[in-house]
């Protein structure tokens, strides 16, 4: 079944089209910097608080104010219906779950105790996303009386003007070397540890391992990990096949800023180095 036949007017079907894409990224986004972390706790602790710094931030910027602006926006709609009522009344337990792993994640006294929290971040957002793509937004695509496409606009709105539920600006803090859109400033000298500049011995570089992430969410994911590789430092990706396509959409997002060095070439795997310059 197509998505024109699953919604009741053209502009839905694109809106529902976008919405699960927008899932997508930030699922993607997410699985990323947790795998980051995840790797990074075994490697290279000093990478790892960085890494943990930055996944908390991008929780405060993307994941939480997503989840109030979908309460505020989208969830009175299907809590209206009968058929929804008890689903849109778990998926509101299930934000309060993923709050509360923010805040387990912000308080941890170091990457490796938050590592677990992190993952369970992950499994429970990925898990909540997949029944408001299945579930949710089909039943308000598919309902005449409801225009999914005005209450995603709203949503959106709200995430952009940074109120989410409440009307009241969100606090947009970040992590150290990042504004408040996510994108680098100016840092200090050194990398942090993460390259092991000026120490005896060079630190691991922190590695992502795509071909244990779901294929639709891997350019995600990868965009992800980038976002939280600091200037002057390196990612090693590992690819199931030649990742050119995802090269081309890189240098196409980041024109210039990474450097590419391919470490093995198959057949089981394909090692590539992506230097932040």
């Amino acid at each position: 079944m197509s998505t024109l036949n699953l919604a009741s007017a053209p502009e839905d079907a694109a809106a529902l089209e976008g919405a699960e894409a927008h899932h997508a990224r930030l699922a993607g986004e997410l699985a990323g910097r947790v795998k980051m972390l995840l790797t990074a706790v075994d490697r290279d602790p000093t990478a790892a608080e960085r890494i943990h710094a930055g996944l908390v931030a991008f929780c405060d910027r993307s994941l939480l104010p997503h989840a109030a602006a979908e309460e505020a926006a989208l969830y009175p709609a299907a809590h209206a219906m009968f058929e929804a009522r008890l689903l849109i009344e778990s998926l509101i337990g299930e934000h309060r779950c993923l709050t509360t792993l923010v805040d387990t994640l912000r308080t941890a006294p170091g990457p490796a105790d938050a590592a677990a929290d992190a993952r369970a971040l992950q499994v429970l957002f990925e898990e909540h996303v997949a029944k408001e793509n299945g579930l949710v937004l089909p039943l308000l695509a598919m309902t005449p009386e409801v225009s999914l496409a005005a209450l995603l606009a709203d949503m959106h709105h709200r995430i952009a003007n940074g109120t989410g539920g409440s009307g009241v600006p969100q606090d947009q803090s970040n992590e150290k070397g990042h504004d408040m859109r996510g994108q680098r400033t100016d840092e200090p000298g050194g990398c942090g540890g993460v390259c092991g500049c000026g120490g005896a011995e060079e630190a691991a570089e922190p590695e992502l391992d795509v071909r244990e992430v779901p294929h639709a969410l891997r350019h995600a994911a990868v965009f992800g990990a980038l976002d939280a590789v600091p200037a002057g430092t390196a990612v090693v990706l590992i690819a199931p096949h030649d990742p050119l396509p995802l090269l081309a959409q890189i240098e196409q997002r980041n024109p210039g800023v990474f450097a590419v060095e391919y470490l093995e070439r198959g057949p089981q795997a394909w090692r590539l180095r992506l230097s932040h310059r």
